[in-house]
């Protein structure tokens, strides 16, 4: 039978009529008054349920009053019943196995159910009086005239047109001109700070804005660049942090020492007072905010540059008082460029829109206002409906009626409500869920479908399957422009991070609490929900401050909770109260993710239900629960970022566990061959584990993910032992896994272990590998005919033959190679060119060439890489005179698909004069290839360029922003 799935207007009444069925089979042996009870309350909610399914499709202002209470009534109640039904089977739960204390256990366990069942019988008439109480109320105002359906669950693609609308932001409508005024107003002739504010409503593209300028402007004009988002309620700890991260990480590694606020702003203003930086500071919502980052920020003669935005006037004022400043007003889009980009997200052309079509369109666009979000939110509308004028008028009408009403809300939410509600109805708890992450959050989307997932926001009961319809379900949430992504994979067709707009946030979180689908710490207290309402889900998304023993409390007392997601710098919680975190037997989610503080969950108080364990945190040790095994539901547990030492023995018994991501320096027990269900598994410290551990690995035929760090060298006696273990659990994995990553490896072992696998077409799609010479596994690579990502390192020369291994595996859609001279200091040798024929990468969209201290250089003959679209190079400066004319590359212009172009240049031991002809001859091709890709050049080492560079021709590190900006 399939798991219903969980609705934000109808709780998880689905999911009850589902658990209600399962309850009277044999397996439970209810007493016959119980089952009729059960029946009873069955009938009573599926006729509630169809009565929910109609009222979720209207409108709020179309249901009266007494309709949402009961509404509301309804939701609490399913949630009071599923808590109810899991401690049953929880209670009535027991463990296998033929040994006498097993025996003694089961007979202690059943005696108790006898007493629980009485229990049992009292909970369902209880539940049974509340459901037909509420049942009534509801005959009293609706009449029930149809069941809807449940929607399709096919597999939705990703609309290629959805992610270009942000991805390829800098081609956008009605960017260039705006972006070359704020230029303009930054430019100046002498070394005075300027700021320019850029301000206007939600909406208007205020950041893609400001984010155009701060990449536009070319990297080497500054010695110093960040870009930080503020938001309604900042953590002015992590926004000061972030920027630190962003200028210099040993200042930023100094910082997690330090406590307040004043510490770090005197440590950012000592970081930046001799230097020409440029920041930018999005989304300030009040005065004090930009005053406390401002003073952070020093005011000195170096030609230093600040952009912010902003939705308040008086805030941008703020930000221009006692400086040389300018206000920008961010403008609507004209009629023009409305049409463009609402055609762009509909039709591959504007030319294929119907002249029907056309004239509704304008229509449509005229109730835009200009505001590019409503145009994307409405194209998103009519992306997934059919394209007949009859349509495209009743989604007119639908505007029309919406923005011309009286009403507080302004246009922009009006429109948003509208695509909420036009959502099918598994697609808006999905979409609300989106309100536990903070604002400007950028979100991992595997892990928001393992928390769908686990929230049971998916139907089904096939794990896999419901990874995938999950992922159906972000891509369908793209194609209407409701969530925003932010990185797409190397295919194209999977978002791999995204983020939600600041405005439509703002319109969930107020959904998700009006319905009580989250409760909400934000700073300056918890949502509205939070006193009438029991807590179903809880987010903490800011620094709690002196309140933590109230959260604690009402966490530990919070019975009902669900999951429990924290985020910021909430130290005092995580450190002090983590052991109240496993109170709950219905909770299914535990999801930290701070900046520091030691995490200890302490004891597991009873079996739970939990599916999704994560602890986030660069932190101190911290400890997992020694009885973890009785989380036997548990599926995902997520420790990567936890300092722990070693994992609990117990993790054995888990046999439901499916992910375990640890730090690489926690040492795992020897029984890891119990966890038959693991499919992932990652990062393992290969040269501290047991031989035994090791040869265990090798049993896990279900393992689809594996990482491993394989140190070089081992204290081990028996270390030769130890290495043919590897290699030979390695061997055995290869033809089973999916991805695979091996690290810090000895190149020669690799070169073994590959040697070992037989060259027969494995299911590898990504791997990293570190090897001595590409020619002494070319059989293996060339096996890899399934292989799309490919990382490899190689200590020596690539040399042709090398590179046409790589070049042949038909797949490969992303390529990153780094090239390493194992020699100390300068060789001596100068490699010939490495050259790209047109032969192969027949497919390839990325490629990534880093070169470590040795002689390398590249030539792309014509047609090679046919398809390319992001190249990005780590070049050594001083081997630019070594290869003759042209540098150290050659025939960028000739990569036809070429869009995105970023080089870093390493100055390490070079001087003045190779660093600028490099960068110049880069510049150079950029400017002539027909396709005007987007450019970003980094120079690295900077400090030690500059003390090395004394007395030769260089570039001034005064000068105003170029007139050239890339």
């Amino acid at each position: 039978m399939a798991e219903m799935i969980s609705s934000a207007a109808m709780g998880v009444l689905g999911s009850v009529i589902n658990k209600l069925a399962a309850m009277l089979t044999d397996k439970y042996n209810l007493a016959r008054d119980v089952k009729q009870g059960i029946r009873s309350l069955q009938d009573e909610l599926r006729t509630m349920e169809a009565l929910l399914l109609r009222l979720e499709d209207k409108d709020d202002n179309q249901i009266d009053p007494l309709a949402k209470d009961w509404r509301s009534k309804v939701r609490e109640l399913s949630y009071d019943i599923e808590d109810c039904i899991d401690r049953f089977v929880l209670n009535h739960s027991h463990g296998d196995g033929g040994s006498m204390a097993n025996f003694v256990h089961k007979a202690i366990q059943m005696v108790k159910t006898l007493f629980k069942d009485r229990g049992i019988a009292e909970e369902i008439r209880r539940l049974k009086r509340l459901v037909s109480e509420q049942s009534e109320r509801g005959k009293r105002y609706y009449y029930i005239n149809q069941y809807l359906l449940a929607s399709s669950s096919r597999p939705v693609p990703l609309d290629p047109r959805a992610p270009a609308l942000f991805q390829e932001a800098r081609d956008l409508v009605g960017i260039d001109a705006p972006r070359e005024e704020i230029i303009s107003l930054l430019r100046c002739e002498d070394k005075e700070h300027k700021v320019v504010s850029i301000y206007g409503i939600g909406g208007q593209g205020k950041t893609t804005l400001a984010m155009e300028v701060y990449h536009k402007i070319t990297e080497a004009a500054f010695d110093s660049r960040a870009f930080v988002s503020v938001s309604q309620t900042p953590d002015m700890k992590k926004l000061l942090r972030d920027i630190l991260s962003q200028i210099s990480k040993s200042h930023f590694d100094q910082s997690q020492m330090l406590e307040t606020v004043v510490q770090l702003i005197r440590t950012l203003k000592d970081c930046l007072k001799d230097k020409r930086y440029f920041i930018l500071i999005d989304d300030i919502w009040s005065v004090s905010a930009w005053e406390l980052v401002r003073s952070a920020l020093p005011v000195n003669d170096t030609g230093s540059r600040i952009i912010t935005t902003t939705r308040i006037e008086a805030v941008a004022k703020s930000c221009c008082t006692g400086i040389a400043a300018q206000m920008y007003q961010a403008k609507p889009l004209s009629h023009e460029d409305s049409q463009r980009l609402f055609f762009k997200r509909l039709f591959l052309c504007g030319d294929d829109c119907h002249l029907d079509l056309r004239k509704v369109s304008d229509d449509i666009l005229k109730k835009c206002c200009g505001l590019p979000l409503a145009i994307i939110s409405i194209a998103g509308l009519l992306a997934n409906r059919s394209k007949a004028v009859e349509v495209w008028v009743n989604v007119l009408r639908s505007i029309a009626d919406a923005v011309d009403k009286d009403s507080p809300i302004d246009k922009m939410k009006r429109i948003l409500l509208l695509s909420y509600f036009d959502l099918p109805h598994h697609l808006k708890s999905c979409l609300l869920y989106l309100s536990v992450f903070p604002e400007d959050s950028l979100i991992d989307c595997q892990q928001l479908i393992l928390l769908w997932v686990a929230e049971a926001l998916i139907p089904g009961q096939e794990r896999e399957s419901m990874e995938q319809l999950g992922r159906s379900y972000l891509n369908e949430l793209i194609n209407r422009s409701l969530v925003q992504p932010t990185k797409v994979g190397g295919d194209g067709a999977t978002v791999k991070q995204c983020k939600v707009h600041d405005v439509i946030l703002e319109f969930t979180v107020s959904k998700a609490v009006e319905d009580n689908f989250v409760t909400i710490w934000n700073g300056n207290g918890f949502s509205k929900n939070y006193s009438s309402n029991k807590i179903r889900r809880l987010s903490i998304q800011k620094y709690i401050s002196s309140r933590a023993e109230e959260i604690a409390k009402t966490i530990k007392n919070g019975a009902q909770i669900r999951s429990i997601n924290i985020f910021g710098s909430n130290s005092v919680l995580v450190t002090k109260h983590a052991t109240e975190f496993l109170n709950s037997q219905v909770l299914r989610v535990l999801n930290i993710e701070v900046e520091y503080g030691k995490c200890s969950l302490g004891h597991v108080k009873s079996l739970g239900q939990l599916k999704y364990l994560r602890i986030h945190n660069y932190a101190l040790v911290g400890k997992l629960p020694q009885d973890i095994e009785k989380l036997q539901h548990l599926e995902t547990l997520d420790v990567r970022r936890q300092c722990l030492q070693k994992l609990p023995a117990s993790i054995i018994q888990l046999q439901k566990l499916v992910r375990l991501h640890v730090y690489p320096s926690v040492r795992l027990p020897d029984g890891i061959r119990s966890l038959q269900a693991l499919e992932e598994l990652s990062t393992i410290n290969l040269g501290i584990q047991s031989v035994k551990f090791i040869q265990g690995l090798g049993d896990l035929t279900n393992l689809k993910l594996l990482k491993i760090d394989w140190p070089c060298s081992t204290e081990l006696r028996d270390m030769e032992d130890h290495k043919e273990a590897c290699i030979s659990m390695l061997s055995r994995l290869f033809s089973h896994l999916r991805e695979l990553r091996v690290w810090q490896s000895d190149p020669d072992a690799t070169c073994s272990f590959m040697a070992s696998c037989v060259p027969t077409p494995p299911p590898l799609r990504k791997l990293v590998l570190n090897t001595r010479y590409l020619n002494c596994m070319g059989p293996q690579i060339s096996s890899l005919v399934n292989l799309s990502r490919l990382s490899i390192r190689v200590h020596g020369e690539a040399g042709k033959e090398g590179i046409n291994i790589l070049a042949s595996l038909p797949m490969l859609l992303s390529l990153s190679v780094g090239l390493f001279n194992d020699k100390d200091g300068d060789s001596g040798i100068v490699y010939p060119r490495n050259a790209i024929n047109p032969q192969g990468f027949q497919r390839l969209l990325k490629f990534h060439f880093r070169c470590y201290w040795c002689d390398a250089a590249l030539e792309f003959e014509p047609g090679a890489m046919p398809k390319l679209q992001r190249l990005k190079l780590e070049l050594m400066a001083r081997c630019q005179f070594k290869f003759g004319e042209g540098g150290l590359v050659l025939g960028l212009q000739k990569l036809a698909g070429l869009k995105h172009l970023a080089i870093d240049i390493n100055c390490d031991a070079a001087v003045a004069d190779e660093v600028e002809a490099l960068e110049n001859d880069i510049r150079d091709a950029a400017g002539v290839h027909p396709n005007s890709p987007m450019l970003q050049v980094r120079r690295l080492d900077k400090d030690i360029f500059s003390s090395m560079a004394q007395g030769c021709s260089r570039r001034p590190s005064d000068h105003p922003i170029p007139s050239h900006t890339s």
